[in-house]
C-alpha cells in the first residue's frame, strides 16, 4: 500500500521517482481501511532531507500509513523555510491530544551537550512523557534515542574521544526478535556521531534487550518491550551521499574530520560511495511496522490506555 503525505510536499516528487507508492489524500479517502498513524518528529536541521529519508522506509510497506509530520514549538528551525513549516508540519502543542499508532524521533545537532542544557529540553521531556499515553510504539533514533534511553531509565551517554564516522560491520544479537526477522547473522550500518550509550549501562536494566552490536562502534539498536519503544543509535535511514555530504562539509570548513570508515570504494573521496545497508534499514521498519500493525487498537481511543 502506498504512504499518504500532502500532495505538494516536496518528498513527494523524489519518492515517487524511487519507485515508492505514493497516495494522494483524494484517493485515500475512498479505502475502507483505517490507515496507520506514524508522526515523524523531525529535529535535524535539514528537514527536508530527513522526511525524504523516513518517508522512503515508512512508504515501503505494504499498509496504508498516514504520515504527519511534527516539529518542536519551543525552537525556532533555522536551515528551514518558515512557508515549509507552515505549510506541512504541526507543532507538538497542535497534534498533542491525537493518538499514534507509531512516532519517530529524529536525532538532533546537540549530542555533545549535556541534556538538560538543551535549550528544548523541557519539552522532549514532556513529549517523552506523552509517548507512553497516546503513542502504541516509538522508534527513537541517534540523539533522539540517546535522549528517550536517558528520560526512561537514566541510561547516560559518554563522550568518544573522537567521532565514530564510518560504516560499520553489526551483529544480530537476537535473531528470534521481530524487528530483526529476515536479518543477516552480521550487516553494515552507517554510524555518525560523538558520543555512545555502552553495554555495561544497558544491562543493568531488566527491560532493556540489545539487539545489534558492533565490535568496534558498540551498541546500535536496543528493545524495550514494556514500553515499546526501539533505540537504534546509528543511521540505517542515510541516503547514500549522507556520510560524503558531512565528510566535504566538514572539509571545506576546515575542520578536522577523518575519512568515513569503510564508506568511499578503495578510500579515494573521488569515487562514489556504494549503500550497503539499504536493504536492511527497509526490513528494519517494515519489520516494526508489521509489529506495529499486528498488536495496535484498532479503536485508536485505546492506544495507551492498556
Amino acid at each position: 500500500m502506498p504512504i499518504k503525505i500532502p500532495d505538494t510536499l516536496p518528498a513527494f516528487t523524489t519518492l515517487v521517482s524511487e519507485g515508492v507508492r505514493v497516495m494522494t489524500e483524494t484517493v485515500a479517502v475512498r479505502q475502507d481501511i483505517r490507515p496507520l498513524q506514524i508522526g515523524l518528529l523531525n529535529l535535524m536541521p535539514n528537514k527536508i532531507k530527513t522526511e525524504v529519508q523516513m518517508a522512503r522506509l515508512v512508504g515501503a510497506s505494504p499498509l496504508q500509513v498516514e504520515f504527519s509530520l511534527i516539529r518542536l514549538g519551543t525552537h525556532k528551525a533555522k536551515n528551514t523555510s518558515e512557508e515549509h513549516l507552515l505549510s506541512f508540519y504541526h507543532t507538538w502543542e497542535e497534534v498533542k491530544d491525537r493518538k499514534f499508532d507509531g512516532f519517530i524521533i529524529t536525532g538532533a545537532p546537540v549530542e555533545q551537550m549535556d541534556y538538560e542544557d538543551v535549550s528544548y529540553w523541557d519539552e522532549m521531556r514532556q513529549i517523552f512523557d506523552w509517548t507512553q499515553t497516546n503513542v502504541h510504539s516509538t522508534m527513537n533514533v541517534c540523539w533522539g534515542a540517546m535522549a528517550a534511553i536517558y528520560h526512561f531509565h537514566d541510561v547516560p551517554k559518554h563522550a568518544l574521544t573522537e567521532k565514530a564516522f564510518g560504516v560499520y560491520r553489526h551483529r544480530n544479537l537476537a535473531p528470534a526478535s521481530v524487528y530483526l526477522n529476515g536479518f543477516s547473522d552480521d550487516f553494515q550500518v552507517p554510524v555518525s556521531r560523538w558520543t555512545e550509550v555502552r553495554r555495561e549501562d544497558v544491562e543493568k536494566k531488566s527491560d532493556l534487550e540489545i539487539l545489534m552490536e558492533s565490535d568496534e562502534m558498540g551498541l546500535c539498536l536496543v528493545h524495550e518491550k514494556k514500553g515499546n519503544r526501539l533505540y537504534m543509535f546509528n543511521h540505517v535511514e542515510y541516503d547514500s551521499t549522507s556520510l560524503a555530504d558531512e565528510y566535504f562539509r566538514d572539509v571545506n570548513a576546515g575542520i578536522p574530520i577523518k575519512m568515513p570508515h569503510d564508506y568511499f570504494p578503495h578510500n579515494d573521496d573521488t569515487l562514489t560511495p556504494q549503500n550497503r545497508w539499504r536493504s536492511h534499514a527497509h526490513l528494519l521498519f517494515g519489520n516494526w511496522i508489521n509489529e506495529m500493525y499486528q498488536t495496535t487498537h484498532y479503536d485508536m481511543d485505546k492506544i495507551g490506555t492498556v
